[in-house]
């Protein structure tokens, strides 16, 4: 298993422990309550979207039978085709060729990351 889809993985236990104690929560909240980024938070979304894990109701995320394949499942076939073509791309250039957006490409590398699909590079930056 890649070091990404391990990352994506954690991250989602993390989103699924915090639905489980809590129950439904809205996007702030869990964000505080699992200490995830942004980015990190629609990857685990998108990871428990694919294991049929997760729903949202409004603004408000809760465990049971997914209501997002549609959506995160449409944005992950499209981030699959820009992947097929382009194996060496980053985040930004992967919204721009998809025509989604950064949150939406998240979700759906978190799809395909559930799904053993993607691997990546992990760049470090400099201060």
């Amino acid at each position: 298993m890649s070091d990404i889809i391990e990352l994506y993985g954690k991250n989602a236990g993390k989103l699924w422990k915090s639905l489980q104690e809590n129950g439904p929560q809205v996007r702030s909240k869990l964000l505080r309550d699992t200490e995830l980024t942004k980015n990190e938070f629609y990857g685990a979304l998108g990871w428990l979207a694919r294991e049929n894990k997760i729903r949202r109701e409004k603004r408000t995320y809760q465990l049971g039978v997914t209501n997002l394949t549609e959506e995160i499942g449409v944005y992950a076939g499209q981030i699959w085709e820009v992947l097929q073509k382009r194996n060496d791309i980053d985040v930004n250039a992967i919204t721009r060729m998809a025509k989604v957006s950064k949150w939406d490409c998240y979700s759906a590398l978190g799809w395909l990351a559930r799904e053993g699909k993607i691997s990546a590079k992990i760049a470090v930056r400099k201060k």
